[in-house]
């Protein structure tokens, strides 16, 4: 292994071998612990320190670093306390998710770390978003993530780097090439001769270099690093390197032909650097076991001392409330007019006077530049707040998705506009498992709205037509809002851009051009969780959002003989449960009415809740109305067929002769 120390300083050179030793040493102890039954489950980096620690020694301490499993030289060479390292991975309070994530699962603001999470590729596209803020802000920086072999072969990896690439976002991806996936091979994962020849294909420069040379490792980086913060662009580094020990110490290695152990043995990224500081007089030999004597009662004290903290005591109250970024909405609202909008011009309104208020909000979204939107509701925003701000971007929500996280991360807000709500199922990943659950795991808030242009009523058939809010109303983490007016479609967004919290906004395409209401002027919020009862009665209570107001109100002017009760949720996630129940308790009936298909819609949960504290004030049972379980057809007899209120009649007939 040939060594190139440049203008390196015998000190320096001597630190560096201190950063690389320090996590092999933690590593053994862990293995150890392992054997000994004291821990349950560890990823072993053993023979890949080089790529954590010399990437991690080249990256200025304040540039974000997004790492993987065997990556414990990228926490190791930040200086995080390895007490606070070993309580992480045992569950303690004193690491950094509350014993609620294991291993590298998680991130810290303090020492500029974002955890991976399990699905592997999703953080590819975080990278490009704290990039983009960077850029924007226009500080120079550049961004660095890990991805595996294995993990090359998922969407997020090709959606990633290709925004990286259209964007010039300064961003190095550094693939740790390992030989394997678990126990699949590289054989068995990409066909091109080195994944490093992807590069080409995105039109950005790659690199392949000797993983297990500390000082490869370390001079690459620095110097792609140095030339991106000047120059942003992305970069591809594939580090070559062999995995020692299994995926996890569980799954073993009886896959891996023995004669790969002595190969990769003589290619040790540790003892080969040490001979080679021995061989070049900067290290004397028996400067080893001094570095050995002093580092390894430092880890025993911190491990100890880690495995003796007490056992976390589990509270309700916290870890529901940790779940979201505590937040003081606006509730107060200038009294300035109003004047008549439609149910479009109201969402244009708000995110147009949005864009004014956070200097660091940028919109993305599909066609939302020069085009205005394919319904036309960011047009002139582009002429206003420019490219940077107003940003076109590839046909790939889940990068979109993900680098909406990325750009909270670094103090930007973000509002991503699904061209139809349906579109969402291929960003399905990043919402439910990084943007829900960012700040119950490390206290990271996800400062992203995503506008979902949803329903039917203009035959579009199955793929630009569902109702689909239950995706994401049984997930915590996200707040899932759906006017139904044209004033409160410009207040709820006005509250959910205000929000640090990741919400989901869907927005009725049937009402865009053909609802038109009087909507306060300036800014306006309405609160999120908050319902309005539209219509007072006492015969009967319909609780309902969306398109599904309007329908009830069609319906009580049509019968003025009965006094109906409409209440107005406006938020599903979280939904006035209060407001509901007076309703129900007030008329003894309750119907529930929504877009969506009726088995597992948002109106079983409603009907639940109804039924478990309202159950000794009800005259008949609770009855729902909704889609049919089927898909969303075309044809519009069908579709007419689809829409709950082709039924409403004779379900409130069932229910008001009960």
């Amino acid at each position: 292994m040939n060594f190139d120390r440049k203008d390196l300083s015998h000190d320096t050179l001597l630190n560096f071998y201190k950063a690389i030793v320090w996590p092999r040493l933690i590593e053994e102890k862990m293995l150890v612990l392992l054997r000994q039954g004291r821990i349950g489950k560890w990823f072993s980096g053993i023979g890949q320190e080089a790529i954590s620690v010399g990437s991690t020694l080249a990256m200025q301490p304040d540039e974000y670093i997004l790492p993987m499993h065997r990556n414990l030289g990228v926490f190791t060479t930040r200086n995080i306390p390895l007490f606070n390292l070993m309580a992480q991975w045992q569950g303690k309070a004193a690491g950094f998710t509350k014993g609620r994530d294991r291993s590298f699962h998680f991130g810290t603001q303090h020492y500029k770390i974002v955890g991976m999470i399990s699905h592997l590729g999703p953080q590819m596209a975080v990278a490009t978003g704290i990039a983009l803020a960077d850029v924007l802000a226009g500080r120079k920086k550049a961004t660095l993530v890990f991805t595996g072999d294995g993990a090359t072969s998922e969407g997020d990896f090709h959606e990633a780097i290709n925004v990286a690439a259209v964007w010039s976002l300064p961003v190095i991806f550094l693939i740790e090439n390992n030989g394997y996936a678990l126990s699949t091979t590289t054989a068995e994962q990409y066909k091109c001769e080195n994944l490093v020849d992807k590069a080409k294909g995105y039109g950005i420069e790659g690199r392949q270099i000797d993983g297990n040379n500390l000082l490869e490792v370390y001079h690459t980086i620095n110097e792609i690093a140095t030339e991106i913060r000047e120059s942003p662009r992305p970069v591809l580094i594939e580090c070559m390197t062999f995995r020692r020990r299994g995926h996890e110490e569980a799954s073993g290695v009886k896959y891996v032909p023995p004669h790969l152990f002595e190969i990769w043995k003589a290619k040790d990224p540790v003892t080969c650097f040490e001979q080679f500081l021995i061989d070049e007089k900067i290290l004397q030999p028996s400067w080893v076991s001094y570095t050995f004597n002093e580092f390894v009662p430092k880890i025993e004290a911190e491990i100890e001392k880690a495995l003796n903290e007490p056992a976390i005591i589990p509270d309700i109250q916290t870890e529901l409330s940790d779940m979201y970024m505590p937040h003081t909405p606006v509730v107060a609202n200038r009294n300035v007019g109003s004047s008549p909008k439609r149910y479009m011009d109201a969402i244009s309104d708000a995110m147009r006077l949005s864009m004014r208020k956070y200097p660091n909000l940028v919109l993305m979204g599909q066609d939302i530049a020069d085009y205005g939107g394919v319904f036309k509701i960011t047009d002139g925003f582009m002429n206003e707040f420019g490219k940077a701000r107003v940003r076109n971007t590839p046909l790939c929500e889940s990068a979109i998705i993900g680098a909406g996280l990325g750009l909270s991360i670094n103090g930007y807000k973000s509002v991503i506009e699904m061209q139809f709500a349906d579109f969402v199922s291929v960003g399905f990943n990043q919402i439910v498992n990084n943007l829900a659950k960012s700040h119950y795991r490390w206290g990271q808030n996800a400062d992203v709205v995503i506008r979902m242009p949803a329903g039917a009523g203009t035959g579009a058939g199955p793929f630009h037509s569902q109702s689909n809010e239950a995706w994401f109303t049984k997930t915590p983490g996200l707040k899932v809002v759906y006017p139904s007016t044209p004033a409160d479609a410009k207040g709820l967004l006005m509250s959910a851009i205000d929000d640090p919290n990741p919400v989901i906004y869907f927005e009725h395409k049937y009402l865009y051009r053909t609802l038109t209401d009087e909507v306060p002027e300036g800014d306006y919020y309405v609160e999120i969780g908050k319902a309005k009862t539209k219509r007072e009665g006492n015969d009967v209570t319909i609780i309902t959002y969306g398109l599904g107001v309007h329908w009830a109100l069609e319906y009580a002017n049509k019968y003025p003989d009965i006094s109906i009760e409409i209440i107005d949720l406006r938020s599903l996630q979280p939904w006035d449960q209060e407001a509901a129940m007076a309703g129900v308790k007030k008329t003894g009936r309750a119907l529930i009415l929504h877009e969506d298909t009726q088995t597992c819609g948002l109106g079983a949960e409603i009907s639940a809740t109804l039924t478990e504290h309202c159950f000794n004030y009800l005259d008949a049972p609770i009855m729902r109305c909704a889609g049919l379980d089927t898909a969303i057809p075309m044809d519009a007899g069908l579709e007419k067929q689809f829409l709950a209120n082709s039924r409403l009649e004779e379900v409130m007939e069932r229910l008001l002769r009960y």
